[in-house]
């Protein structure tokens, strides 16, 4: 049997219709209210949010939404993933992510697995300090939710408290840390939810998943890689073994595995995009709209922009995060998020929300080879928006950049249209 073939641009739009970034939003017609249960299919149909810490904008799993919603009450991701019935929960999925209930029963072959799937800092814990494990364990049990400054307060106001270190900036956990994230890799415990400073609230597990999810028998390890795998194919639609696994950094033989039984099942299917030199799967339920027309900020966290040579082939952008690069060494800045403009990346901003002056600064705009003519005034209308979300009274440009003089004075136009 021939091989289905597909161009780059039909592949693309498969990607963006199995993301929901094809179409425009429903806010480019009309402002609307965004509910819980819209909240809930955006999840479902991405299957993961990526978790970070880092807040120069707004935090990691909140822009994904903001990208395929418009504006909404962040109120609503709070109220998911912290109050009963869960519809979200925390774990190690692409990395620490908020993920469907159900999702988190697929993940505990990780948990089984612990000693070789948790870095040294978190698996050796249970063999050097396995009675302050067990304290631990009984601090959460009697007094959860709680967070891991308490436990350590009151591990130090029993003589079984230890110094920070000093290495490994941002990981210097402290051993109540230690020994709660053992506890939360293995499954024990989970994140009731996060307080006001984003500290995990940890919690027995048994005390934040909704009954029937708990009572679901367990999954054995090959069933749940399929099943994770499958997950990751139908939220990428068109892709590689490579592009599928990483959704749920899954490693080793068994996705290959669960590769071939997707195919001989008939859930995925080989296809062959023209362009893309390796063997490449179309999921069974991908769309293929006849145009993309949708625009969006992506987060550097976004479920589109994971895999990076995924994201080089099928846009011809190549992007990393230079968050950790010095200063002097970067390219495109500090935070910097992809603009994405109908089925192309068309440029790259970094983005600071200046809290304090209420200010929403672009501190570079970079075109990307397939900007045109309607970029400049596409991308400032989207800054504008994220401004209003983001609660900000106005949008500067600095003028690093390619695209910023351009950008600044579609900036400027909108003020004044305001203003007007």
């Amino acid at each position: 049997m021939k091989t289905e073939s597909m161009s780059l641009a039909q592949a693309r739009r498969v990607a963006l219709a199995a993301q929901g970034l094809h179409a425009p939003r429903p806010d480019a017609a009309a402002p609307r209210e965004v509910t819980l249960r819209q909240v809930q299919r955006t999840v479902d149909r991405l299957g993961l949010l990526q978790i970070d810490s880092v807040n120069v904008l707004a935090r990691a799993h909140l822009v994904p939404l903001y990208s395929r919603l418009g504006p909404y009450d962040v109120s609503l991701l709070d109220r998911a993933a912290g109050r009963a019935p869960r519809r979200l929960v925390e774990y190690w999925a692409h990395v620490a992510s908020y993920v469907p209930p159900e999702t988190y029963r697929l993940l505990e072959w990780r948990q089984r697995a612990y000693r070789t799937e948790a870095w040294g800092s978190i698996s050796g814990v249970e063999a050097s300090h396995s009675a302050v494990v067990e304290h631990v364990r009984q601090i959460v049990t009697e007094r959860g939710p709680v967070t891991a400054s308490e436990v350590h307060e009151i591990l130090e106001a029993q003589g079984m408290g230890e110094a920070r270190g000093t290495v490994e900036w941002g990981w210097n956990w402290s051993l109540a840390k230690r020994a709660l994230e053992l506890l939360f890799f293995t499954g024990e415990i989970t994140a009731a939810r996060r307080n006001a400073a984003f500290e995990r609230c940890y919690d027995l597990t048994e005390r934040v998943l909704p009954p029937a999810v708990l009572a679901a028998p367990p999954v054995s390890d090959e069933d749940a890689v399929r099943r994770l795998l499958e997950i990751g194919a139908r939220a990428h639609g068109v892709g590689t073994l490579r592009c599928f696994q990483d959704y749920f950094r899954l490693k080793g033989p068994a996705p290959r595995r669960a590769l071939a039984d997707l195919v001989e099942d008939g859930v995925l299917r080989p296809v062959e995009v023209r362009g893309w030199d390796e063997t490449t799967y179309l999921h069974r339920d991908a769309a293929l709209p006849r145009r993309a027309q949708g625009r969006a900020l992506l987060s550097p966290f976004d479920p589109l922009v994971f895999e990076r040579t995924r994201l080089e082939r099928l846009f011809g952008t190549y992007y990393r995060i230079e968050i950790y690069v010095p200063a002097a060494k970067r390219v495109h800045g500090y935070y910097v998020l992809p603009f994405l403009q109908g089925d192309r990346i068309t440029a790259k901003v970094d983005l600071k929300a200046d809290r304090r002056a209420g200010l929403l600064r672009v501190l570079s705009a970079h075109r990307e080879e397939h900007a045109d003519a309607g970029t400049a005034p596409a991308l400032a209308a989207e800054l504008r928006l994220m401004a209003t979300w983001l609660g900000l009274a106005d949008v500067v440009v600095g003028p690093a950049g390619d695209l910023a003089p351009a950008l600044a004075a579609e900036v400027g136009r909108v003020d004044a249209g305001a203003a007007g």
